[in-house]
């Protein structure tokens, strides 16, 4: 039954693809950002996304509240049509709507050719990082979720391994391992820690405690490297800053949880710069 309802659900998206294509990219953007803002809080918890934001952010009042979770829906639309033209962005057909701070650190890893962890969250077109860290000539291997829908999962890989990082490595303790040799062999990390994990510490973020990877903790430790913060933002319509920290390095002291709970701190400021641009609808505290 649920493999029916999957392959139904991949052919809506594949139809709507087809769709944002004739559009393009401006018009389609908007209109899908239209769209998922309208159907969106059908088909996720709507108390669970204002429990989280009212978790994280509790001196909000209830009509900013729904301000954030109206605009959130609206960027989860408009990175749905963005996976259509992943091949322009990465031919650089787009590179006006790309404005990148931080270069330089990016160009001195290169150059170094010392591997590190780079961190981030699910901020808006968050594709776009992984894809720029790769196309500014670092190794790079990005560790991901597969979508439960396995119909449409294929055609998102296909895309991730062609388009925005060749190295795509399932999340999971195989995928732990894999990492480990990637890194070992010089290349750089990618990882998202803004989810909930099975295999992680309860860590402190937003002063709840929150079940959090452990994994850039554990690099750090080991390795000794380095790890730089990322983030994106929308900063209108089809136009993107992308932000590249400088590298953090941690004394040999500091311990996994001290590590793991300061890295939840930088995720948090990420957050609160634009809230409306992180997605809510995960169940974070569980």
């Amino acid at each position: 039954m649920k493999s029916i309802k999957y392959f139904f659900q991949f052919i809506i998206i594949i139809f709507f693809f087809f769709i944002f294509k004739i559009l393009g990219l401006k018009l389609a953007s908007s209109i899908s950002g239209k769209i998922v803002a309208l159907i969106g809080p059908l088909f996720r918890s709507k108390k669970i996304i204002e429990e989280n934001i009212c978790k994280a952010i509790p001196k909000l009042d209830p009509n900013n509240v729904k301000k954030i979770i109206h605009k959130m829906w609206s960027n989860y639309g408009r990175i749905l049509s963005e996976y259509v033209f992943m091949k322009q962005f990465r031919l650089s057909v787009f590179t006006n709507n790309l404005h990148i701070e931080g270069q330089e650190f990016l160009n001195e890893i290169k150059d170094s050719n010392e591997p590190v962890i780079f961190i981030s969250g699910h901020f808006n077109n968050f594709e776009l990082m992984a894809m720029h860290i790769e196309k500014s000539g670092i190794n790079l291997a990005a560790i991901y979720r597969p979508l439960n829908n396995k119909f449409l999962n294929f055609v998102m890989e296909k895309i991730r391994k062609k388009y925005i990082c060749k190295n795509q490595i399932k999340k999971g303790i195989s995928g732990t391992k894999q990492l480990l040799s990637f890194f070992k062999n010089g290349s750089s990390i990618a990882l998202m820690i803004d989810q909930r994990v099975s295999q992680g510490i309860r860590s402190n973020f937003f002063n709840n405690e929150a079940l959090t990877t452990t994994i850039p903790a554990q690099f750090i430790k080991k390795f000794k490297c380095r790890v730089v913060p990322i983030y994106i933002e929308r900063v209108k319509d089809i136009n993107f800053k992308l932000t590249v920290h400088k590298p953090l390095k941690y004394l040999d002291n500091e311990s996994i949880e001290s590590i793991t709970l300061d890295l939840n701190r930088v995720l948090e400021k990420m957050i609160l710069k634009n809230p409306e641009q992180w997605i809510w609808s995960h169940n974070r505290w569980k």
